[in-house]
């Protein structure tokens, strides 16, 4: 397999080095700013001899890649958050283009069987009604978009499987919170590579559920999962339907 890295950050260095180890073969790295970028756009040249792109940017320039990618009839893993609002327009662009592609807000695998326990978690946590829920996450200083792509996805699998709750709050509170309302909260500090907690607490306990990441390897090697994945596949995807397909629906 042939993959492009879109964006040769952090994440871009660490899917480099996971795709070496893998036997996959990085043909093109393109960043408009990096100097050890192969490439500066995205275009015919760079996209040469490509089976997949890979795409770990911001959120201001993913959409534009999606649209430049797609018209060039390349599949792509898009790993960039905080585009979610362009939902629907990117997932007309991937289908009228004919191509493959998968997104993820993290393609941890670790986070990924998480969010499977949180599933069956609050599914039995919404017959009891004593229990308040919230979720928290930790990230780097450097982190774009607060919160966490990874933090809204845990959110919105709690608001389609409890009951009680029909809504997300991310912003500071400075009011009490309405019994149907779920906090989505965050910390931006340091070097943290990311850690979710999901609290269920009752007068007369609390249960906690939590992912920590050691570092941005689990999701380097998530993504390249899901470039084998995406591969000679058309139409638009998120990260739970390559999970089902691995693992069965629930």
């Amino acid at each position: 397999m042939n993959i492009a890295i879109v964006g040769y950050g952090k994440m871009g260095h660490e899917i480099e080095n996971i795709a070496e180890a893998k036997g996959i073969n990085v043909v093109s790295i393109i960043d408009p700013t990096h100097e050890n970028a192969t490439h500066k756009e995205i275009n015919d040249e760079s996209m040469n001899n490509v089976d997949i792109c890979v795409d770990f940017t911001h959120p201001d320039s993913a959409v534009e890649n999606i649209k430049k990618i797609s018209s060039l009839g390349k599949n792509i893993v898009v790993g960039t958050t905080g585009w979610y609002d362009n939902m629907g327009a990117v997932k007309k662009i991937a289908e009228e283009a004919g191509i493959g592609l998968i997104w993820s807000g993290n393609f941890s695998i670790g986070v990924n069987i998480f969010f499977k326990i949180i599933k069956n978690t609050s599914k039995i946590m919404n017959k009891f009604d004593d229990y308040d829920v919230f979720v928290h996450e930790f990230h780097h200083n450097q982190k774009a978009d607060s919160p966490s792509g990874t933090a809204v996805m845990i959110g919105n699998i709690l608001l389609e499987n409890i009951d009680r709750k029909d809504g997300i709050i991310t912003e500071e509170l400075k009011r009490k919170i309405e019994p149907n309302e779920l906090h989505v909260s965050s910390t931006r500090s340091g070097s943290i590579p990311g850690t979710h907690i999901v609290g269920f607490d009752s007068v007369a306990d609390t249960i906690e559920l939590k992912h920590t990441a050691r570092g941005r390897q689990g999701f380097a090697s998530g993504a390249l999962v899901a470039a084998e994945w995406i591969k000679g596949k058309k139409g638009f995807f998120n990260i739970e339907d390559m999970m089902k397909n691995i693992i069965g629906s629930d």
